[in-house]
């Protein structure tokens, strides 16, 4: 130390600490040889507190407030020091300044996936995180318990300690309450101040207190969320039977509106309608009407024709649903046609109760 350092430490005696950092949590007073005068001032400012530490025994703790140190405030160090008639020389004694604030936006969160029994999804793995505040609400225990020698003292010092405190309650309290996985949003805040409760005494042992704990997010695997996407979306479809019989609708409307498209058009109608009739028979769901499992039969005397669109069997189709295939394109007089009683596929024009469906033509030119 140089000499007017030197010089300026026994002429100046203000024991303060102005913290600039915003995470320290103890600091420890820089002075020569740790000498304190006799009448020193103490300057100890709202969200600190100042513990006196004389040969590794705590001694006296001061709140906010200003302090002549004499031998009448520090009755625990004069009794240490054994000093019954006050004394007039500087004495050593280390001065730890402890913010007594509120740390905010601390993080926690899971390291590995928790292995739950979910009643909806059966064994699930799920992964959480959130934010908690801390302070130090017993000085004197924090530092004889966590800070020990340490000349400066920040809040990553304690995080992991703490961290691993609260994953381990947060996990016994998601087991406990066995809320599925689905209505976990919904008991945020209870699982919170759950966490908080039975994890107050565990950081109390070490002069702690955990003023809020947060969860703010219990996600399951990308897989199973993939999977719960597409659930969702299912849901959202509703009816797949119904979903198929619009789709269908829908490319008939753009036919009609287009009826000198290519062959390549129609055949892909075509095979649109067959694979709409195949997904709503699955589905026992049928877009023509047709009798399904556990549905009313045709009317009495209704016709009812399976179609080869596209090279795939469709159908039962009625006659107004016959009609709007031959106004499409897809129906024409050499389109392969069956109902119940014939022997084999036959075109179209060839059945008498489809012949109507064409309109009546011109007889073919006489051969020469």
């Amino acid at each position: 130390m140089a000499l007017f350092d030197f010089i300026k430490t026994e002429l100046i005696d203000i024991v303060e600490w102005l913290d600039q950092t915003g995470d320290t949590m103890v600091y420890r007073f820089q002075r020569h040889d740790n000498e304190i005068k006799n009448g020193a001032q103490l300057i100890v400012r709202p969200g600190q507190a100042a513990v006196f530490v004389d040969q590794g025994e705590i001694a006296d703790v001061f709140p906010p407030g200003r302090y002549e140190l004499t031998t009448e405030n520090l009755p625990v160090l004069s009794t240490l020091r054994g000093w019954k008639y006050g004394f007039n020389s500087p004495f050593k004694a280390e001065v730890y300044f402890v913010a007594t604030k509120v740390f905010t936006d601390l993080k926690w969160g899971t390291k590995n996936p928790i292995m739950l029994r979910d009643p909806e999804f059966g064994p699930v793995r799920l992964r959480a995180f959130g934010t908690y505040a801390v302070r130090v609400s017993e000085p004197a225990k924090f530092i004889a318990q966590i800070v020990g020698t340490n000349g400066v003292f920040t809040t990553d010092g304690i995080s992991d300690q703490v961290r691993n405190f609260m994953v381990s309650r947060f996990t016994e309290a998601l087991g406990e309450g066995k809320i599925p996985a689905l209505d976990l949003a919904a008991n945020f805040s209870e699982l919170g101040q759950a966490v908080k409760t039975v994890i107050g005494p565990e950081v109390g042992e070490y002069g702690l207190e955990v003023t809020t704990f947060l969860v703010e997010n219990i996600s399951l695997p990308e897989e199973v969320e993939k999977a719960l996407d597409k659930r969702t979306s299912m849901g959202v479809i509703g009816n797949l039977g119904a979903y198929s019989q619009f789709q269908a609708a829908n490319a008939m409307e753009q036919a009609a509106k287009n009826p000198g498209g290519g062959a390549g058009e129609g055949m892909g109608l075509g095979l649109g309608f067959g694979m709409a009739q195949q997904m709503a028979n699955a589905f026992n769901q049928n877009p023509a009407g047709a009798a399904t499992a556990g549905g009313p039969p045709p009317l009495p005397g209704a016709a009812q024709f399976y179609v080869a669109l596209g090279g795939t069997q469709a159908g039962p189709f009625g006659m107004d649903a016959l009609r709007g295939h031959v106004a499409g394109g897809q129906l024409t007089p050499d389109t392969l046609v069956w109902q119940q009683g014939m022997a084999a596929w036959t075109p179209a024009s060839q059945v008498e109760a489809l012949r109507p469906l064409f309109g009546a033509g011109p007889p073919p030119l006489p051969t020469a």
